[in-house]
């Protein structure tokens, strides 16, 4: 009954520390683990969040991609400890990769690449149109 009551407590609080949320697992339909979220990236005006930055693969670090996941394609499920989404393992290796295509930090004010991520997601603009 303790375990139950402490699992209550932990999902009533609708807050998180985004530390916390950083290196958060996260799962495929089936459960099964297909990265991390390794940040978050906020809207400055808003303080929504927009993003969620995915590393998946690698060994103990080496060799991770880092994908850009919109925020809204994770769901939180207190049963797996970690993030839900409907992102196929095969889906995501597919995704635009801005930081793998520029070889360095993505230029989060290029409005037609985040038109294209949106887009593979089929997700709306989180900026609205």
């Amino acid at each position: 009954m303790a375990t139950l009551a402490a699992s209550q407590s932990v999902s009533a609080n609708p807050l998180i520390d985004s530390d916390r949320v950083e290196g958060t697992k996260v799962f495929d339909p089936n459960g099964h683990k297909i990265g991390t979220v390794d940040r978050l990236m906020i809207e400055k005006e808003t303080g929504k969040v927009a993003y969620a930055v995915m590393t998946f693969g690698g060994f103990l670090g080496l060799g991770e991609e880092a994908y850009t996941i919109p925020w809204a394609k994770l769901k939180y499920d207190t049963s797996l400890g970690g993030y839900r989404t409907d992102i196929t393992e095969e889906e995501l290796s597919g995704a635009p990769d801005f930081y793998r295509d520029t070889g360095r930090d993505y230029d989060w004010s290029d409005r037609e690449r985040e038109r294209e991520l949106h887009d593979y997601w089929r997700m709306p603009y989180y900026w609205g149109m």
